[in-house]
């Protein structure tokens, strides 16, 4: 009887990597938990758990020694994150890693206006160049902070103008990470996963006032405005992070962001949460 392939799981203690390691769990797959530090390891059956970061290539080869399958989600957001990104994706290779599964963002680009997304790209062009068979999710921004773009009176403020967007919620992304995880055909694939409604920064701030009954409303900026506002309210905050900030907003006005696909029901039976599903609960 041939033994089950085990898939390792990296950010297994956060939000998205902990929701894909319960939901393979509930498919009875067997797992290997890469994480930072044992002791905040999720609880699962067929899964053990093995320390390591990115940053540390050598820890991480010796973690994912008999792995074929690696869900990697992407690090934390910081100036070096790319070249963090490099040192996992060499030690997914060293280790004899042969699909890799990212967690990348919709229009990933050398040219995007959100500059996290040319990270994802430079990411994704890694794992092609090392040859591995590969998956690309590639989601819109998260349905799960639309609320925390508004300040305490409600207010959400950027450069977004009259662009549109399909928030996505992150548990559709998990779930449909773990259908890409668990079910063959999809190697060589990029899944754009969203919501199934474009919205204008003011339509977005209508929906949350029905769902949750608190006032919303959305103030356009400049981008000058944009950058000031944040490094009055932010203070000492680096550049880098001021750019990424700005710039969720410049890829909602650019159009970048207007992309309503149906991958999230053809990949986990359902249609994907809208605001009202998500905040009127």
């Amino acid at each position: 009887m041939t033994a089950q392939p085990i898939i390792a799981v990296t950010g297994a203690t956060g939000a998205l990597g902990g929701s894909v390691a319960r939901r393979l769990a509930e498919r009875g797959l067997s797992q290997r938990l890469i994480v930072r530090n044992a002791e905040r390891a999720p609880s699962l059956p067929g899964a053990d758990v093995a320390e390591a970061s990115y940053e540390d290539g050598e820890a991480l080869v010796d973690a994912l020694r008999g792995i074929e399958t690696v869900f990697f989600v992407s690090g934390h957001e910081a100036a070096d994150r790319e070249s963090v990104h490099r040192s996992a994706v060499d030690a997914f290779r060293a280790a004899g890693v042969r699909r890799v599964v990212y967690t990348s963002f919709l229009g990933a680009s050398p040219e995007a206006s959100f500059t996290y997304a040319r990270t994802h790209h430079a990411t994704e062009e890694m794992i092609r160049g090392a040859g591995f068979q590969f998956v690309f999710l590639r989601p819109s921004f998260y349905l799960d902070y639309v609320a925390d773009w508004a300040d305490a009176e409600g207010v959400i403020r950027g450069p977004a103008g009259d662009g549109r967007i399909a928030w996505v919620a992150r548990e559709d992304l998990a779930e449909a990470a773990a259908v890409v995880l668990s079910s063959g055909g999809h190697d060589g694939r990029t899944y754009d996963l969203t919501g199934d409604e474009l919205l204008t920064m003011e339509g977005t701030a209508a929906r949350l006032t029905e769902a949750t009954g608190t006032a919303y409303r959305f103030q356009n900026e400049s981008i000058d405005q944009a950058y000031a506002s944040r490094r009055q309210d932010f203070p000492g905050t680096p550049e880098w992070e001021l750019d990424g900030w700005v710039g969720t907003y410049l890829a909602i006005a650019r159009g970048e962001m207007a992309v309503a696909t149906r991958s999230v029901e053809e990949l986990t039976g359902h249609a994907p949460q809208s605001i009202a599903d998500f905040y009127g609960r």
